[in-house]
């Protein structure tokens, strides 16, 4: 099950984030319900009746939480202008205060009441109310087509299904084949429940929220369904779908044939979609805030999708944390790909699952880490946090009987039901005081089996094991720690892909990203920087710049190591071991006297070369790469029609991880630029490689470039991707939520800006979309969704192929032009200018994991030993493919710049200013980039010869405010009605909390 909820800020930002979203907007409300016609302004009318055309539903949100008759009389009196309504939802939700309202109005007049009422002193932000739509086997495109709803990802897998899916770090081929124990075989027994069971411990007294398709009351599998409640608009509290029924049986049914973790858990089933699978954003809202209100322990949800800036949705949850409920959610069914984590188990406050097969192997369908909204200039986290067996799993249908489903939609409720059984061995009295999300993780992570195999985006800590976090929690103290505990080279491949490549000097930092668990309150604080703790003299060697959160909030916060090797550790090969420390500290708990204080730690075990050689060093191009979210940015190959999002990361760690192999493999050593291409030292550098980018250049980047290629010698290496106008075009669609076409925002890659950056060496890409099979040298190759190249200069060599255009325009050339007057397209040039060399193909689905036909790394080597070494492979340097005079293409034929969208909206040029960030090399943090004074020197250490053009530290410390804190809670007034949901402080401490902050 999945859905994408949300909005962000504002309404402009809404409309980016719902590109993808619903193509209804229908607002159906509970046939029993009659609204009262009750408005101060006789202009707007409260509506109980379908939406017709013209009019849309938003959300309002607002800083407190008041009767929703409160929030509707504020509107009716402050909003003087028409074409509006108020529209009453008539739910169990509907008796507590709300921070939300829900509004239709007119079309022709949004503007001026959207902006009317984000001017309002008690309004947070106004979002598009969207629809979502879950279909258990597909996702939001089918055949290209976008399907009516908000954009999910695919479910759980059918009974018996099987699939077959590369390995994630090696490029070979697995067929997980159907393995049962046997017939009997429980899903409890793999995880020892029944020694809890026989100790006593069955989830008595726990909580159980189950946000899903609801369930039946009278289902003979259950001993304690509580409460049914349905917050949708069709008239049944009922299960018809059997999903929900079967989340529910995993965690606590008591039928012999399909036992759950803990049959006396009390379950508490939102239904929150239809019997169409449709919901909408308000009904999850209203949903969640009503699970805060009734004071549930534990929340399954089984859903997700890609759109991290959901804000209205993720800062929901961050409340459901906030207010001590342990949110446990499906990672994903979008493996074996990587960067594929669905919201919210990307979240750090919220328990992440991945699915194994009972041989202990990833399963193919579990989406892969590391989260990808923290890229460019930071990197991911390590996530799922935990996985747990998802694959023919049995459950129970929706009336009598079993049934077997595979899915992390199907492993989350293994964990859910695993929490529902811990929470039940702590007394029910001191259960507040110790158990909430982030002791819960770190009971789980703590005590998880690590597999071997896998890496640690694959299985986060590795597989829940329930024994082990019973003993943990039996002696729990509130305390803090780091996940994950440990960073150590020697541990290959867990520890993918930082074993794949050592650390050396003059590298671009290394960036090890890692979460704190602060289960000593809600809120925590850094007390003082972090702190490197070197085993030996080789240890101060290692310079390392920590970013960190100093407001832990909610739960959870982030520790990040920018780790470079000093200068005078050029020539030093062997092992750097120590230890980082921070110190956290959170308010006191009642009957307590000072603040709760723990020491966290974090071993680091690396690994050091020499420097190696310039020819062998690459540098990968991140900064110009742009994905969903925000933006509507398109799949690269356009013969993949149920995945038109372009929302992997495209980071050499994700989608391109195993090109990153591959290259290893070859002896090159691989970094990463998120800062422009004025922040890197081109003489340290044999090439840049350029994969799949759309974004623009500064004029400053474009002319670095030329200069580091003419003057310096640097390689240069372009795979672009195709774009054309009219194929954008044609790819919009109509948005019925936000009445509103949506258009790419660019194509496979931006030709235009690469366009600019190539002129300089006489080079440019076309717009034509080249599709076909062709061989060099023996080599099979498919180019995908390809471009031509259009402009190359004379002296140059060239290959061309014949190729189909599948664009508007070649398609009537194909047609007209046959034999020898038609000309084979250009798609693979190589060019010798200055002291440097450069290389250029049309297409890079041959390097991305995500939908690749045939891999091209063979060709991307030999384009890399040209660039940097000056190798010159004799079939693509044939005297057949040299160009003697230059391909010359007017201006005005070449692809051209859309003029229809605001791409500052996404870009990280345009508008912005130029700035080198942490990613680059300390000597230019803050500045536009190289030729500027160096600013210290670090002391030489005995045997170590140079110096550090760093800051003059062994480690430096930034601290950074958390956003979600500030979108959170900036502005808003917390009601004391409230307060206990922060934890263990009373309002007034929260108030001066947030005012030191802000």
């Amino acid at each position: 099950m999945k859905v994408l909820s949300g909005a962000s800020s504002s309404v402009f930002r809404s409309s980016i984030l719902v590109i993808f979203l619903s193509v209804s907007i229908f607002w159906l409300l509970p046939s029993t319900y009659r609204p009262q016609q009750q408005n101060l302004n006789p202009q707007n009318v409260t509506s109980s009746e379908p939406e017709i055309s013209g009019k849309t539903n938003y959300i309002i949100r607002f800083k407190q939480y008041k009767p929703a008759k409160n929030h509707r009389v504020y509107l009716e009196s402050k909003v003087r202008s028409g074409g509006w309504g108020w529209i009453e939802r008539n739910n169990p939700a509907a008796k507590y205060p709300t921070d939300f309202g829900v509004l239709w109005i007119e079309e022709s007049g949004k503007e001026a009441v959207v902006g009317e009422i984000e001017g309002l002193a008690m309004v947070k932000d106004v979002n598009v109310e969207f629809r979502y739509q879950r279909v258990l086997l597909g996702g939001s495109f089918l055949d290209g087509k976008k399907r009516p709803g908000k954009i999910f990802t695919s479910m759980s897998f059918e009974e018996g299904a099987e699939h077959s899916a590369k390995a994630a770090t090696f490029n070979t081929t697995l067929n997980w084949s159907r393995h049962l124990l046997g017939q009997k075989t429980q899903v409890t027994s793999m995880f020892g429940a029944d020694v809890l069971w026989k100790k006593g411990y069955t989830g008595a007294k726990v909580k159980m929220a189950i946000f899903d398709t609801g369930i039946r009351a009278d289902h003979p599998h259950f001993r304690k369904i509580k409460e049914r409640t349905n917050w949708t608009n069709e008239d049944t509290l009922n299960d018809n779908l059997g999903h929900g029924t079967f989340v529910a049986g995993v965690i606590a049914g008591q039928n012999s044939e399909c036992l759950g973790f803990a049959s006396d858990t009390e379950i508490y089933a939102f239904r929150v979609f239809t019997d169409a699978q449709v919901s909408y954003t308000s009904w999850f809202l209203d949903a969640f805030n009503y699970a805060i209100a009734t004071n549930m322990d534990v929340l399954n949800l089984s859903i997700g999708g890609p759109d991290y800036l959901d804000l209205p949705f993720v800062e929901k949850v961050w409340e459901i944390t906030a207010s001590n409920i342990i949110m446990v959610s499906a990672i994903g069914n979008d493996g074996p790909l990587y960067g594929t984590l669905n919201n919210p188990a990307d979240q750090s406050d919220v328990i992440g699952v991945g699915g194994i097969d009972y041989d202990d192997h990833i399963a193919s369908f579990s989406s892969r880490g590391m989260s990808t909204w923290e890229i460019p200039h930071g990197y991911g986290r390590v996530k799922p946090d935990v996985v747990a067996y998802g694959r023919d799993i049995m459950g129970s249908k929706i009336s009598t009987g079993c049934k077997s489903l595979s899915g992390t939609s199907v492993a989350s409720p293994v964990v859910a039901g695993i929490v529902c059984l811990l929470v039940s061995v702590i007394p029910e009295a001191r259960r507040k005081d110790l158990l909430n999300p982030a002791s819960m993780k770190q009971a789980l992570v703590e005590g998880a089996a690590k597999l071997s195999g896998p890496n640690m985006y694959e299985q986060g800590a590795g597989r829940v094991d329930l024994l082990e976090s019973y003993e943990i929690l039996k002696s729990y103290h509130p305390r803090a720690s780091i996940f994950p505990s440990i960073l150590d080279y020697n541990d290959c491949p867990y520890s993918w892909p930082f074993c794949r490549q050592p650390l050396y000097a003059g590298a671009m930092p290394v960036i090890f990203n890692t979460t704190i668990l602060n289960g000593m309150g809600v809120i925590g604080y850094i007390e003082s920087p972090p702190t490197w703790h070197p085993a030996n003299e080789e240890g101060n060697l290692l310079s390392i710049h920590f970013k960190y959160t100093d407001v832990i909030w909610p739960w959870t916060g982030y520790l990040a190591l920018h780790m470079q090797i000093k200068e005078e550790g050029a020539q030093f090969a062997g092992e750097i071991e120590g230890n980082v420390t921070v110190k956290v500290y959170s308010p006191s708990a009642p009957g307590e006297s000072g603040h709760r204080r723990s020491t966290c730690s974090l071993q680091v075990k690396l690994k050091v070369v020499p420097t190696p050689p310039r020819a062998k060093r690459i540098l990968w191009d991140q900064f110009h790469s742009i994905k969903y979210p925000p933006g509507y940015i398109p799949r690269d190959s356009l013969d993949v029609r149920n995945d038109i999002l372009d929302w992997h990361g495209d980071h050499l760690h994700t989608n391109f991880h195993i090109m990153f192999n591959m290259l290893r493999d070859a002896g090159y050593y691989i970094e990463t630029l998120g800062s422009p291409l004025t922040c890197f030292d081109a003489q340290q550098y044999g090439t840049l490689l350029m994969v799949d980018l759309e974004d623009e250049y500064f004029p400053e980047e474009i002319e670095k470039l030329r200069n580091d290629v003419i003057n310096t010698g640097l390689g240069l290496v372009v795979f672009a991707e195709w774009y054309n106008v009219d194929t954008m075009v044609k790819m919009r669609f109509f948005d019925d939520n936000t009445r509103s076409w949506w258009t790419p925002v660019t194509g496979g890659a931006n030709i235009p800006a690469l366009n600019n950056l190539l002129a300089s060496f006489g080079i440019a890409f076309g717009d034509k979309i080249l599709n076909g099979d062709f061989s060099i040298d023996g080599e099979q190759s498919r180019y995908a969704s390809g471009t031509n190249i259009a402009r190359f200069p004379a002296g140059g060599f060239l290959h061309s192929f014949p190729l189909l255009d599948s664009s508007e325009s070649g398609a009537t050339q194909n047609l007209l032009l046959t034999g020898s007057s038609k000309e084979d397209p250009a798609v693979l040039g190589l060019l010798e200018i200055g002291e440097g060399r450069v290389g250029v193909y049309g297409d890079s689905n041959c390097l991305d994991s995500s939908h690749m036909v045939t891999n091209c790394y063979w060709l991307l080597k030999k384009m890399l030993d040209f660039s940097s070494s000056n190798i010159k492979d004799p079939v693509l340097f044939s005297k057949f493919s040299k160009r003697y005079s230059p391909v010359i293409t007017d201006e005005n034929q070449l692809p051209s710049r859309r003029t229809d969208v605001n791409f500052s909206t996404y870009s990280s040029v345009i508008g912005k200013e130029l700035i080198c960030e942490s990613d680059s090399r300390y000597e230019v943090w803050g500045t536009k980039g190289y030729n500027l004074h160096v600013r210290g020197r670090n002391r030489r250490l005995p045997g170590y010869h140079g110096i550090d053009l760093g800051r003059g530290l062994n480690f430096t410390v930034e601290k950074t405010r958390p956003a979600r804190w500030r979108s959170a809670w900036k502005g808003s007034e917390l009601s004391s009605s409230r307060s206990k949901y922060l934890g263990v402080f009373n309002r007034d401490e929260v108030i001066q909390v947030i005012c030191q902050f802000f």
